[in-house]
């Protein structure tokens, strides 16, 4: 089976990237299943129903939120009545929607999706190594599920690391969001999960983070904000990361990053 994961998703253009290059890229790829992180997609932050259904349009499969999840409040409404946006899984008991949540593909695969919050320089939620874990538990690799992906949103790299390492041999992906930038270490680990520390951001690289330079840069030198941040509007870079995995166990062939459009040099695998 082969999973096509999306990074972070800033604003118009990163909506626009997901417009013209997912459902191409999707059958260039030939992905089963596909997960977009949508947190940042409603002017940068959160998301709304429209932008979600736009989403599931292009060829997503699940869309996985983060930290600015309620920042659109009519999230905690819509995200009732969609079982394809996961929300972090470390959310307090009785929170709307949830952390993760077993899907089908055309053929009849079974894929779990998770998004987990980091908890280092991030909103202090519960522990996010105790919930996966108890996800994973209740629904295995091999066993329950074909294919387990998940999307550590996280600020620190050694987190999402430690993350990856504590998943190892139990799903078929981990892969960190939040940070923006594309990461060069994308492998197999030892017991064969795939793993990229952050996928990158689907947004304008001529920016900050996906955001417009001048209020970041007024703020970083004069220390005084001037504005809010409003996201960079120039062509968008497409990133995310590709996995094949094994019938028999859900753990990963092969993996590889992806990156298609605006900026960043193009990046996709051939594979037979």
């Amino acid at each position: 089976m082969r999973l096509l994961f999306v990074g972070d998703v800033v604003g118009r253009a990163g909506r626009n990237a997901i417009s013209s290059h997912l459902p191409g890229l999707r059958q260039r790829l030939q992905a089963d299943f596909v997960v977009v992180n949508g947190e940042n997609s409603a002017g940068g932050f959160g998301i709304t129903e429209d932008i979600f259904n736009e989403f599931r349009d292009h060829g997503a499969d699940v869309v996985t939120l983060g930290n600015h999840a309620w920042d659109q409040r009519e999230a905690l409404v819509f995200i009732e009545r969609a079982p394809e946006l996961i929300r972090p899984v470390n959310y307090p008991a009785g929170t709307p929607g949830k952390g993760a949540n077993l899907f089908e593909t055309a053929s009849g695969k079974r894929v779990l999706v998770m998004n987990v919050l980091g908890v280092a320089k991030m909103e202090p939620l519960g522990d996010p190594f105790a919930a996966v874990d108890r996800e994973l538990d209740a629904c295995p690799l091999g066993e329950v599920a074909d294919a387990v992906i998940v999307d550590m949103h996280a600020e620190l790299t050694s987190e999402k690391m430690a993350m990856g390492h504590f998943c190892d041999g139990r799903a078929s992906l981990v892969v960190g969001t939040h940070t923006h930038v594309p990461t060069a270490d994308t492998h197999i680990l030892s017991g064969g999960t795939g793993y990229q520390t952050d996928a990158g951001m689907t947004g304008d690289y001529d920016s900050v983070i996906g955001m417009d330079k001048n209020e970041p840069l007024n703020r970083f030198t004069r220390r005084i904000p001037s504005g809010r941040f409003s996201p960079a509007l120039g062509p968008a870079t497409l990133c995310g990361v590709l996995v094949e995995t094994d019938d028999a166990t859900g753990l990963a062939t092969r993996v590889s990053g992806v990156r298609v459009g605006g900026q960043l040099q193009e990046t996709v695998p051939d594979w037979a």
